[in-house]
């Protein structure tokens, strides 16, 4: 199976005291970038989260949003810690004994003092616990929600890969025949301009034209990077920076298909390789 980088999950636990929710959020990149936002009290774990969101995932800009909000009866039970607030504002006072200019505190800023109108958040160990957890159901069912999106991603790759053979049939049995009326053309032009006395010259300027203009080399050639795309495809893994290289190869293969065409339909046919080539391009960018 193939994997991408798109993809969105959630957990939530509700426990007396408060509710925890953690979302989980990733698009394609080129690596694996890690980005965590959590509340002041929950920081620590940010080590622990990294570390396994590195061991279960390879590539991808990563979110990871984590909030906790306490229940109504927690909130309305705050009330200042007194044995605080006195310590507090010895300190104050002391310092401004010895700073007589030092600005006193406001109300606002006592207030904000952390543990001033006790915590509002769940006891630390529990908490820790529940974080972790939170992110490891999350990440299951992000990895869940990658796999499917890569399942659809599979499926369309191997339809595109099913036009480009459908194209490469009808522009194969084109070649021989082409280069033969475009020989014959130029040899009754090269007839009339050296005259039949330069057999030779004539006979060399139709072999390099030819060589210029027969395109079946390409079309082996953008056979073959076919077959290793669908192979790759099918192998399935990690494959999103192989099959990236895969298409630079496809798309270079059809333009040079375009730029020797002689033939309208040939060029057609050159027009929607590179068209199918870069929507699937797109698409390899979101595959792990």
């Amino acid at each position: 199976m193939i994997v991408s980088m798109t993809g969105y999950a959630a957990a939530t636990q509700e426990m007396p005291y408060g509710s925890f929710n953690l979302e989980i959020r990733s698009v394609n990149n080129r690596y694996l970038d890690i980005q965590l936002r959590l509340p002041d009290d929950f920081r620590k774990l940010e080590p622990a989260m990294r570390e396994l969101l590195t061991k279960q995932l390879s590539r991808g800009k990563v979110e990871c949003r984590l909030n906790f909000s306490p229940s109504a009866n927690t909130e309305n039970s705050q009330q200042l810690d007194q044995a605080l607030l006195e310590k507090l504002l010895q300190l104050e006072q002391t310092i401004k004994t010895r700073h007589p200019a030092a600005p006193s505190l406001s109300v606002a800023e006592i207030l904000k003092w952390p543990g001033m109108l006790g915590s509002d958040t769940a006891p630390g160990e529990e908490s820790d616990s529940i974080g972790m957890t939170l992110l490891q159901t999350a990440l299951n069912d992000l990895k869940a929600a990658r796999i499917r999106e890569g399942d659809k991603l599979k499926s369309v790759l191997l339809e595109r890969i099913k036009q480009m053979r459908q194209l490469l049939q009808s522009a194969s049995p084109r070649i021989p025949a082409l280069i033969a009326a475009f020989e014959e053309k130029l040899r009754t032009r090269l007839e009339e301009i050296l005259g039949t006395q330069e057999n030779e010259r004539i006979h060399q300027e139709i072999t390099l034209f030819a060589s210029k203009i027969d395109v079946d080399e390409e079309l082996s050639r953008l056979q073959a990077h076919i077959d290793e795309v669908e192979r790759i495809i099918n192998k399935g893994g990690a494959v999103g920076k192989q099959l990236d290289f895969m298409m630079q190869e496809l798309h270079r293969e059809a333009n040079t298909i375009g730029s020797k065409s002689v033939d309208l339909e040939i060029t057609r046919i050159s027009m929607e390789l590179k068209v199918i080539i870069e929507q699937m391009r797109e698409q390899v960018q979101n595959i792990e």
